[in-house]
């Protein structure tokens, strides 16, 4: 079993709580999406990040300096947005984030794939920036199945990431594959609807849940004890878990 999230934008420099255990697994194709921002103007990265003229150069400065390879943060440290607040890794015990490391996968524009204690630096590079590497228009096309290929292996793959980032996955999914969505929704008129923020609180949560559950079984995940969802069986499918807000 493999769940997939998304990253953040917000990251952090943590050096002090947990040690980096590993590399990205696809850090040369890392080094040559780094290569081709270096090659943009301020300008052109202004427009690739949609920010602010303050975050432009706030992520310009970030970008110059970056280093690959040193001063390094664990991946699920690093990214500190909605979802990983409420997963709070730094409150787990080292059975979870041991159950973490072999079961969770973080997915990224800039790295690719990443397992939670990869060492990681700060970036701004989302998976649908438009940014042409030689033949590839985007970065669907530049990463093709790599992040498929890298879970294919060990499923049933549990979807816990935004349509974006589950893209790299689902485009590339044989008839034989077990992949789950798990969708946190509330009702509205009798149809369900997802609300962006809720449903990273509880990802998040669903994330501990699993880590601190050791969960290995699809229907386990039935039981996500979560004090704003609960599951419902009436709107759920064999490969998609609805969760309904309380």
């Amino acid at each position: 079993m493999k769940v997939i999230i998304s990253p953040a934008k917000k990251m952090v420099v943590n050096q002090d709580d947990f040690d980096v255990q590993g590399m990205p697994v696809y850090l040369k194709q890392t080094t040559v999406i780094l290569d081709a921002l270096h090659q943009l103007s301020y300008d052109q990265l202004k427009k690739l990040w949609h920010a602010s003229d303050q975050l432009t150069e706030a992520s310009y400065r970030q970008l110059q300096d970056i280093d690959l390879y040193h001063r390094l943060t664990p991946a699920i440290l690093s990214f500190s947005g909605i979802q990983y607040q409420y997963m709070a890794p730094d409150l787990l015990s080292e059975a979870a984030l041991t159950y973490l490391q072999e079961h969770l996968r973080i997915l990224s524009g800039f790295y690719g794939i990443l397992k939670p204690f990869d060492g990681v630096a700060p970036y701004r590079f989302d998976m649908d920036s438009r940014l042409s590497i030689g033949p590839a228009k985007n970065m669907y096309e530049f990463w093709d199945d790599r992040i498929y290929q890298s879970l294919a292996d060990d499923q049933p793959i549990i979807n816990l990431a935004s349509q974006e980032y589950a893209k790299t996955v689902t485009r590339f999914l044989k008839l034989t594959d077990r992949f789950i969505n798990i969708t946190f929704g509330h009702l509205v008129d009798g149809n369900i609807k997802t609300r962006a923020t809720f449903a990273k609180m509880a990802r998040g949560e669903m994330v501990r849940f699993m880590a601190e559950h050791q969960v290995e079984q699809i229907s386990d995940l039935k039981d996500f004890d979560s004090p704003n969802y609960r599951f419902s069986e009436t709107d759920s499918t064999a490969d998609n878990l609805v969760f309904l807000r309380k």
